[in-house]
């Protein structure tokens, strides 16, 4: 789809065949995806209950039953983005499509969101890393979307974001300050109320928090489940690998470290 000053589209998408579409900013239309990251849920390892939490989610959704716009947030590398990815590989065949959508053109949503309102497809927005800056006005689109204009929002379409903040917009010592209690009660300063707003139009929450060292291995083991090798000395290696990244021991990490060791064995 192809939006001009009016917003109409002009080139369309065919969703029977399609099953993810990038929104494309300079080109000002969306692009669709033909070489998908064919990541899978069983792949995911150490994050059960957040699996479990969306794959419900997004099966009532499929069902046409009430579902809910899902925040995924928290430490880098622990698998948000990829298990939204996982989630489509799983459930394209039952018509769920997912449109990225970066941050800075979030503007665009409610266009994007008039093209497929009609369609039979359901559809998942995807806003991966998601977050705003002070200043930054571009959440709004986003908030108007969610749960913030006088036309309800289409049944066909979810919102899936990944975040590294719980409540998206940066906080700070001095809205903490403007907080007091009334009568007992907590009340927010203005700006906080701003910030908490945008979150809380998320109806699932999903917490993905640091992988431990028993929890790392984990995920590379299941990176080298044909490595006939000596497992103590990959561990070792993996470990290794995992303190020269600072410390950072996640998915992202033990997929680099796979990686990596395989080109190390490779002959010079």
């Amino acid at each position: 789809m192809q939006y001009g000053d009016s917003g109409a589209a002009s080139a369309a998408i065919d969703w029977n065949t399609t099953h993810a579409a990038l929104w494309r900013h300079h080109r000002q239309m969306l692009r669709a995806v033909r070489d998908l990251d064919p990541i899978a849920l069983h792949a995911l390892v150490g994050i059960d209950g957040q699996k479990d939490a969306l794959q419900r989610n997004t099966e009532r959704f499929l069902a046409r039953l009430p579902a809910n716009n899902a925040l995924l947030w928290g430490a880098r590398g622990t698998g948000k983005s990829s298990l939204i990815k996982a989630i489509l590989n799983t459930y394209a065949e039952r018509g769920l499509r997912l449109i990225e959508v970066d941050k800075d053109d979030l503007l665009y949503l409610p266009e994007i969101i008039d093209d497929v309102r009609d369609l039979p497809q359901r559809f998942v927005i995807f806003c991966d890393d998601l977050s705003f800056e002070a200043g930054e006005r571009t959440y709004k689109s986003l908030k108007s979307v969610l749960e913030g204009s006088i036309e309800q929002p289409p049944n066909n379409v979810l919102i899936y974001a990944t975040s590294n903040r719980r409540h998206l917009l940066p906080e700070s010592m001095e809205d903490n300050r403007n907080s007091h209690l009334v009568e007992g009660e907590l009340h927010y300063a203005d700006a906080i109320e701003e910030k908490i707003s945008l979150s809380d139009r998320f109806g699932l929450w999903l917490s993905f928090y640091p992988s431990n060292q028993d929890n790392y291995l984990a995920v590379v083991d299941s990176y080298f489940a044909d490595y006939k090798g000596d497992l103590a000395l990959l561990h070792a290696e993996a470990i290794r690998f995992a303190q020269t990244r600072g410390g950072t021991r996640s998915g992202r990490t033990a997929k680099q470290f796979y990686n990596h060791f395989w080109e190390k064995q490779q002959p010079s």
